[in-house]
């Protein structure tokens, strides 16, 4: 990778998790460990810089070290908002995005994403698994928060909608779509440490 590019990471740690009795879904325990933590170590190795986007509990999120930035309101508008919110904070000139809930995705899932932008010069490189994109898995240039910025201002929240919009790549996956699992249920997350 051209070592000109800076690179910022963003966990999206920003939804209320509805599904979760409302809890921090970020900040519940897999295998002994808060789930952000996951993120927090795959976005390490691949950024210059890693913030955490999240709404609540920014005091137990700070004690991870990182910036913790809210969103630019205050009414849950989505990971597009969080997306942008990082845009905006950071001075890199791509950003990788992950979620705070997929705690088997690993640094060489994002340098993957960074290496499919980089490679077909796209604004954007989206995670595919060989069925369907996931689309809070990206690398995206941070130029794009202009056009982000009217995309949420005009009252749109749908991601994959202002992704298709975009010169966008697809990062293949398909060998191993099981990385992109994310946790909603506290049903799921046991099912989950129990299989791996």
């Amino acid at each position: 990778m051209n070592n000109q590019t800076k690179v910022a990471g963003v966990i999206l740690a920003g939804g209320l998790a509805r599904r979760m009795n409302n809890q921090d879904k970020g900040l519940i325990n897999y295998k002994g460990r808060p789930m952000v933590s996951y993120a927090i170590a795959a976005l390490t190795a691949v950024a210059d810089e890693s913030i955490i986007n999240a709404n609540r509990n920014r005091e137990q999120y700070q004690a991870f070290g990182l910036p913790v930035i809210p969103d630019q309101t205050g009414s849950f508008d989505g990971p597009l908002a969080g997306v942008l919110t990082a845009m905006i904070y950071t001075d890199a000139e791509v950003l990788v995005v992950v979620p705070c809930d997929s705690p088997l995705i690993k640094a060489e899932h994002l340098q993957k994403l960074l290496a499919t932008r980089a490679e077909n010069a796209a604004d954007v490189a989206v995670a595919f698994d060989g069925e369907r994109l996931h689309p809070v898995f990206l690398a995206i240039k941070t130029s794009l928060k202009f056009g982000l910025q009217d995309y949420l201002a005009s009252g749109d929240r749908k991601i994959s909608q202002w992704l298709e919009q975009q010169k966008m790549v697809k990062a293949d996956f398909s060998n191993e779509p099981e990385v992109f699992i994310n946790i909603n249920t506290l049903a799921e997350l046991s099912e989950l440490e129990a299989q791996i």
